[in-house]
């Protein structure tokens, strides 16, 4: 048997992944598998027993895999009707086009509305062992929400203790190369939100709210719990901040102007930026075609570099 190619027609279909020893009659092959899902592995380790099989010898195919790094990023307002879905489904997307392996968890267990905004509504998710697979969109960022294990319009009538099983279900699936994961999460300071803190541990919170007084004062709140449980706030994002007319191009302010910036300094947080009342970022994001999707995107492009600078930096 010729040792080099038996290495060359198993690189040929593992690469750098596989290392080879050969004693005797007996050929030993280690697979590194860090990165893929159980599907992948179990192709790959098929097609390299495959190739390292030789006659008279004995083939032993060993499969090890480190356990991926998942960082999760909760994004929370302390009300709701301040554009939290929207900025979640777009800051995953945005995410995904600068190069992190981005899922999108929605966690709103109540509103569910990521399915219609990433454009797969309609789907429902498969289970392999009991265990959920994220639904592919055609953004690049696999979602789960609970929008997809109920039917259309059915009420989701659970107490704390339900709502809490479903986000384990939804956080613990199998993302597989999936690095990061935007958590959607429910507006106010309940359960659900106690729950992701406590057991999934987020890496840190982004805080929406709009300019207005009374949405301050609850994005204050969702600040302090998560302050409270130790959880690092990575910044504050403005929502419908400034109208501009279609007709003459001047800017409005109907929400009021700059109140989210000046609760993040006085809260000592980041300020991530202003998302503005744009009538396009809402009639595309409820068509299921995210801004952030797009080349020429100036909105959330912007806030997602500034969060990905944070994860670096953390």
């Amino acid at each position: 048997m010729d040792e080099n190619e038996l290495k060359q027609a198993v690189r040929a279909v593992a690469g750098e992944r596989a290392t080879v020893r050969v004693e005797g009659r007996r050929i030993g092959v280690v697979i590194d598998a860090s990165g893929l899902d159980a599907t992948a592995r179990d192709s790959l380790e098929a097609a390299v027993t495959m190739a390292a099989t030789r006659p008279d010898h004995e083939v032993r195919v060993v499969v090890t895999a480190e356990r991926a790094r998942r960082r999760l990023i909760a994004v929370a307002s302390g009300k709701g009707g301040v554009g939290k879905s929207t900025l979640s489904a777009n800051l995953a997307i945005a995410l995904a086009r600068a190069g992190r392996r981005t899922g999108l968890v929605d966690a709103d267990i109540y509103g569910p509305s990521q399915p219609r905004l990433m454009a797969v509504e309609g789907t429902r998710p498969e289970a392999r062992d009991k265990v959920l697979l994220p639904v592919a969109t055609p953004y690049g960022v696999p979602l789960l929400s609970m929008g997809q294990l109920v039917e259309p319009g059915r009420a989701i009538a659970w107490r704390g203790p339900m709502t809490a099983g479903a986000l384990g279900q939804l956080v613990d699936a199998d993302w597989g190369v999936t690095d990061t994961l935007v958590v959607d999460l429910p507006p106010g300071t309940g359960d659900v939100q106690l729950t992701m803190v406590q057991k999934h541990r987020p890496a840190g919170a982004v805080i929406v709210s709009t300019p207005q007084d009374l949405a301050l004062i609850d994005a204050r709140r969702a600040i302090d719990l998560f302050q409270k449980a130790g959880v690092p706030i990575i910044g504050l994002v403005e929502n419908m901040a400034g109208y501009a007319c279609p007709h003459c191009g001047e800017v409005s302010d109907p929400f009021g102007r700059g109140g989210a910036e000046a609760a993040a300094h006085e809260a000592g947080i980041a300020f991530l930026g202003r998302v503005p009342l744009d009538l396009a970022i809402r009639v595309a994001s409820d068509a299921g075609e995210p801004p952030a999707a797009r080349d020429d995107d100036r909105v959330f492009a912007p806030i997602a570099e500034q969060v990905a600078a944070w994860l670096f930096a953390h």
